[in-house]
Parts: structure tokens; C-alpha cells; sequence
């Protein structure tokens, strides 16, 4: 069972009912039905990312997340950490609210960076350690290139491998860049030698990620949740279903 029933979406949230029906689908296909978790958006707030503000693809992608979280979550709300240089905001997104949010919160964000991705995952470790939570994280980690530093990223996936996070990259932009170079690197870290289970994984969404079909999309965001799941509780990682 859901977490947020179909009836409450179509009362706070209409415009994500389709999304909220193809995630279901997605998440029963996986074996994931009922399972609870918590859900993190990190979106890339650099100034590459300018073209994907503009059309829509970060709220489109934002209104996916929250259509995917209310299955696994009952708190009708998706943390969102905007990264670029440094963190630039951790705010949320809420299903109540979430029309043109994305847009409301980049226009008080002021200058954007490069692109670091070692600050925002940090900040979603202490959120979710903050938080108190006892259930799993499903991390969307949105970029459109690798980052400045890439030996902090890396490690900071490798702390994390022992926490109850699985972080699943999508890249925006073109699917054969070498800016994906590293995001393929992180995806592929040895298990055991480097991390204590394949926490990550990595897909490209192409240079106009809204025509990625809610179906795949939903398909690529939890296929590979599942085996981590799988690992991370026979290591003591994730708690018992």
C-alpha cells in the first residue's frame, strides 16, 4: 500500500496523479510495493544548468520525484538541496505546493556556480541523520557534468556506503559526454575494496529529459534500488523488511 493514498494526490496534488499511477507501476514491477523510505532530490544549480531552468526540466523532474515519494513517503514532501560551487539552498518540495516551485526557489538564489558535488551530498547525509530516520534513502542526484573535485565526490560516496542512502545520478545533457566520464566511475567503485556495498548508480537522461517517458523514468530511478536494498540489509546497513 501507498503511503499517500490516490485519493489524497488527486485532493492536494491533480496535476501529479498520472505521475503518481506510473511510479505504483514502476515501484510493483521492482518488488517495491509498500516498501517505506525516505526520498532526496539534489538538483545542479551551476551555470551550465541555465537552459534546463528555463524549459522546465528541473521542475519536470522535481514533480516526478514528489509523484514517486508519495509511495514511499507519508510526509507529502521531498527534501531539495541546490547545489553549485557550494550549497545554495535546502529547502522542499511539497505536493500541496509544488507548481512552478522550482522556479520560486532559483529566483532567490542569486549567482550560479561550478560544480561541487561533495557539499550537497554532505548536507544530505546530515539531513538524513538529522532527521532521525529509520528507513532507507532514495537520493536523485541531478547533474549535467562531473565535478571540480572529483576525489572529495568520491569519497564522500564512499563514507556514505555505510549508511541507509542509495544514490541514483541522472545526467542532463548529452549521454556520450566525457563530462559522464566520472559519474560511470562512481557507479562502477569496487565492492568491498573501496565501499561496503554498490550504493550508486548513474543514467543519462539526454539533452531534453522531459521526453524521457514517465514509465522509464520511474523504471531508471528504482531499477537498481532493489539489489542495493538486498545488500545493504545482509550487511546490517538497512534495517530488516
Amino acid at each position: 500500500m501507498a503511503a499517500i493514498s490516490l485519493t489524497t494526490v488527486e485532493e492536494t496534488a491533480p496535476a501529479l496523479v498520472s505521475l503518481y499511477k506510473n511510479a505504483g507501476i514502476s515501484l510493483t514491477k521492482h518488488g517495491l510495493d509498500g516498501l517505506r523510505a525516505a526520498v532526496y532530490l539534489v538538483v545542479d544549480h551551476s551555470g551550465s544548468m541555465k537552459p534546463y531552468y528555463r524549459d522546465g526540466s528541473v521542475q519536470a523532474l522535481a514533480d516526478r520525484v514528489l509523484g514517486l515519494s508519495a509511495h514511499l513517503d507519508d510526509d507529502g514532501s521531498v527534501p531539495v538541496v541546490f547545489f553549485s560551487t557550494d550549497v545554495d539552498a535546502v529547502t522542499d518540495i511539497a505536493l500541496a505546493d509544488h507548481h512552478g516551485r522550482i522556479g520560486r526557489i532559483v529566483a532567490g538564489l542569486g549567482h550560479m556556480g561550478r560544480t561541487s558535488y561533495h557539499s550537497a551530498m554532505d548536507a544530505v547525509i546530515d539531513h538524513y541523520l538529522d532527521s532521525g530516520a529509520k528507513d532507507p534513502a532514495l537520493v536523485v542526484f541531478q547533474t549535467d557534468g562531473g565535478p571540480t573535485d572529483k576525489l572529495a565526490a568520491e569519497r564522500c560516496l564512499c563514507k556514505a556506503a555505510r549508511l541507509p542512502l542509495f544514490w541514483q545520478f541522472v545526467g542532463f545533457g548529452d549521454p556520450h559526454s566525457k563530462q559522464f566520464d566520472f559519474l560511470r566511475k562512481l557507479d562502477d567503485l569496487a565492492v568491498p575494496d573501496r565501499r561496503a556495498v554498490d550504493n550508486a548508480g548513474f543514467f543519462p537522461a539526454g539533452t531534453d529529459p522531459r521526453t524521457v517517458s514517465d514509465a522509464e523514468l520511474y523504471d531508471r530511478l528504482v531499477g537498481e534500488f532493489p539489489q542495493w536494498l538486498a545488500a545493504a540489509r545482509a550487511q546490517g546497513i538497512v534495517r530488516p523488511a
